[in-house]
């Protein structure tokens, strides 16, 4: 039935314009802002949608991944730009926050609403 249709993904910020700053500024995203929404133009017509939540609590899960070419340069790239990478207890992560070969080459990051985003390694 829905097999068809257009979908989107969403996800919550306690602060819009804190997050269109991040969005935009820091991750270089295109960002369309109507309504109080953001709606976030990623590659591939993908679109994903952020809304405010006044009582919003960061997901604890990723909610967001970037596929990319190479994960040490986008980690490194994006820390140039002032994003922290995330350390989790159990990972094997080396110094620059990046887990390797467990599968595809990741680093965790947050936006200013401690929602959890990916940088991975695309193929």
């Amino acid at each position: 039935m829905l097999g068809s249709t257009r979908a989107f993904g969403s996800f919550a910020v306690d602060d819009i314009p804190r997050a269109k700053a991040f969005y935009e500024d820091t991750l270089g995203l295109r960002v369309s802002e109507e309504h109080g929404l953001l709606h976030l133009h990623l590659a591939g017509d993908a679109a994903t949608l952020i809304y405010p939540k006044p009582d919003h609590a960061p997901a604890t899960f990723t909610v967001l991944n970037f596929l990319v070419d190479d994960v040490e340069r986008a980690v490194d790239d994006l820390t140039a730009r002032g994003v922290r990478f995330e350390r989790y207890e159990g990972f094997d992560q080396d110094e620059k926050g990046i887990m390797r070969g467990q599968g595809p080459d990741i680093a965790w990051f947050t936006d200013p609403a401690g929602n959890i985003l990916a940088v991975l390694n695309d193929g």
